[in-house]
């Protein structure tokens, strides 16, 4: 025999040798291609599969035809996997790639003693969770045998279905370059920005009170109106009230502003009770609209009788306006009490 047939092929001195895990790891794979090529579905090997947590990519068919339904599937074998009840897969650092994979990833655990494969949805148990699991467990029930596999296909179908998890594409390739990305999660809808993800966690974590301020908020849009306003208002104000009158202004325009502060805040605790208050409303725009208009009309109160009206007029309002807010809300607080059911003695 010719020495060079029984010399080992060597390379720079190191003997090329193959895991010994190799033949494990392979039965697994090649019992669900197997499998799933019998039942006419297409399926593509990833290389290096294990480096994104999955061995291959299954493009289901019905009828000879392709459809819109891929899957990645995650294919472990061995006595490792086994567990009192069942089996189990490993998460490892692959909880959110499987969680956002915008297909189905499934996991596959071959138990080569009894030469069976069982199944698990790692997408949709991982999507109901928010703690990451060390272990997905795989239920001794979930086989995946020639009579189980069409109701394999129905219900992983069904939930992409559900989940609008279907590849659309003209041809096969880029169909499987679709699905490639799309186990990625790098769909440019729905893939997460860092900057904003601890943000988004925590309105999520207080979405109740988060929800009860936008809520406060949009009650008080009157008052965050009104307050501005009256700022950039103010020295106009004072200007109008020391040309039209002798009258000391700081006090007439701190009457004019309390009063319609008070209305902006009756409008808001109204809103609060679920009211909506049409007429307050209205009265607090007319009064606002017209002594804020005033200033631009006449800026130097120098118009005579005109400056003059509007000084009684920022005088009277408040005051009787006030009397009449008061005496109306307070009546129809003492109407409602009237109308609630008294304790029993």
């Amino acid at each position: 025999m010719p020495a060079d047939i029984t010399r080992p092929l060597i390379s720079g001195g190191t003997v090329s040798t193959v895991r010994a895990s190799r033949r494990i790891e392979r039965a697994g794979v090649n019992a669900l291609r197997a499998l799933l090529e019998e039942n006419d579905h297409i399926v593509q090997e990833i290389d290096g599969g294990n480096d994104h947590g999955e061995d291959m990519i299954v493009n289901f068919t019905r009828g000879g035809k392709r459809t819109g339904y891929w899957l990645a599937i995650q294919v472990k074998s061995g006595k490792k996997y086994k567990r009192a009840k069942g089996y189990a897969i490993p998460v490892d650092d692959h909880f959110d790639d499987w969680r956002q994979s915008r297909i189905p990833i499934i996991g596959v655990v071959y138990d080569m003693k009894k030469k069976e494969l069982f199944w698990v949805n790692l997408t949709e148990q991982l999507r109901s969770t928010e703690v990451t699991p060390r272990w997905v467990p795989v239920s001794n029930t979930s086989r995946l045998t020639p009579e189980t596999i069409h109701d394999f296909y129905v219900e992983v179908a069904t939930y992409a279905g559900d989940a609008r998890m279907r590849i659309h594409a003209a041809d096969k390739e880029e169909a499987l370059n679709e699905a490639v990305r799309a186990r990625r999660g790098l769909d440019p809808q729905t893939a997460p920005n860092p900057l904003y993800e601890d943000l988004a966690d925590f309105f999520l974590r207080h979405e109740e009170r988060v929800l009860a301020i936008r809520r406060n908020i949009l009650r008080s849009i009157p008052l965050l109106v009104l307050l501005p306003l009256m700022l950039i208002m103010w020295p106009h104000l004072i200007r109008f009230v020391e040309g039209s009158t002798d009258v000391t202004p700081y006090p007439w325009v701190i009457n004019l502003y309390t009063f319609m502060l008070i209305m902006a805040l009756t409008i808001f605790f109204e809103f609060r009770a679920g009211r909506l208050p049409i007429e307050t409303g209205k009265w607090l725009c007319m009064i606002a609209g017209n002594f804020f208009w005033i200033p631009v009309l006449d800026p130097d109160g120098d118009r005579g009788w005109w400056g003059t009206f509007w000084i009684w007029a920022g005088i009277l309002v408040p005051s009787f306006g006030t009397k009449l807010l008061f005496v109306t809300f307070i009546r129809f607080a003492i109407d409602r009490k009237r109308k609630l059911p008294r304790p029993a003695d």
